[in-house]
């Protein structure tokens, strides 16, 4: 598809909010975890992060900008990780959420600790243009893939549905229409915060100029891998890893459906001390950190034992 083609048929504007909201708007295997297609932000020595992105438009035969999955990331008491993609992101019962929903409908305070600290985690992917990125200028002028969590998605939703009459919706995806996302990170009580990050006015991305805008349409990713199926390790070798990773011994395959982790409560983080600068992390340590740092925080963890 053309630019040309693209500017005539623009994704509905009504189309791309409701699959927001079916995604939750309020709320590749052996892929290596260094993947030079990803842009990360970067903080300082304080916690403190700054930078400009523009989210961009869905790659030809997408229908949507953005792809939802799903990974656990959690330490056994056999001192091993596990850190999979969950087979719920493509509609399959997965071994983790199964155990995870036994253990929190068991009635034991103790489970219950358990499966917060093994409860699945919700990333969103998009293609975006770095345009600012003081701590890595060379990323900017790049497209990029970008994963984030809930709170960052939250506020993709109050820009293209916003809560006030006085409030116009915007489509933050639009080449012509959208608005650069202002990314600002704060350490607050020891863990990163987005809170103060926000969009600017409407404006066409580099002016709207035809031709840089077809050179950054013909670089957008291919973000559909991160749900094709061949890319997930199938119900029994997940089953098989979890129960090498907890230190016993799998039980006879047996796929029941029941409640989605989901139902877990978020843990707060700000019920939590602040981590202790130990090497070995502060119990839901894990689960305070920003999701779209997630599997790097795991790999980072897990690569220290």
């Amino acid at each position: 598809m053309s630019l040309e083609a693209l500017k005539r048929n623009r994704t509905d504007f009504n189309q791309l909010v409701q699959a927001a909201q079916s995604v939750g708007g309020g709320d590749t295997q052996n892929q290596s975890y260094k993947d030079e297609r990803e842009w990360k932000p970067t903080v300082d020595k304080a916690g403190n992060g700054y930078a400009i992105l523009r989210f961009l438009p869905a790659a030809e035969g997408q229908d949507i900008p953005w792809v939802r999955y799903w990974d656990h990331g959690f330490k056994g008491p056999t001192g091993q990780w596990y850190i999979e993609k969950s087979l719920t992101s493509i509609g399959q019962n997965d071994p983790v959420g199964e155990l995870n929903s036994r253990l929190w409908n068991s009635g034991i305070d103790e489970d219950k600790e358990t499966a917060r600290k093994q409860k699945r985690r919700l990333h969103y992917v998009t293609n975006v243009y770095i345009v600012s990125d003081p701590s890595n200028p060379q990323n900017e002028g790049k497209v990029m893939i970008y994963k984030f969590g809930k709170k960052i998605f939250d506020k993709i939703m109050d820009l293209m549905q916003p809560q006030f009459p006085d409030e116009k919706p915007v489509n933050p995806f639009d080449f012509w229409d959208g608005a650069d996302f202002v990314m600002k990170i704060r350490n607050v009580e020891g863990y990163r915060n987005y809170d103060k990050s926000e969009f600017k006015s409407q404006s066409a991305l580099l002016d709207g100029d035809d031709a840089k805008l077809e050179g950054i349409y013909g670089q957008l990713h291919d973000i559909s891998e991160f749900i094709d199926p061949k890319n997930y390790k199938s119900y029994d070798e997940l089953k098989a890893k979890m129960y090498q990773v907890l230190g016993e011994q799998a039980p006879r395959t047996v796929k029941q459906t029941v409640a989605l982790d989901d139902e877990i409560p978020d843990f707060d983080s700000r019920q939590q001390a602040a981590p202790q600068p130990a090497a070995a992390p502060a119990p839901h340590t894990a689960e305070a950190v920003e999701e779209d740092d997630t599997m790097s925080y795991f790999a980072k963890l897990a690569a220290e034992d």
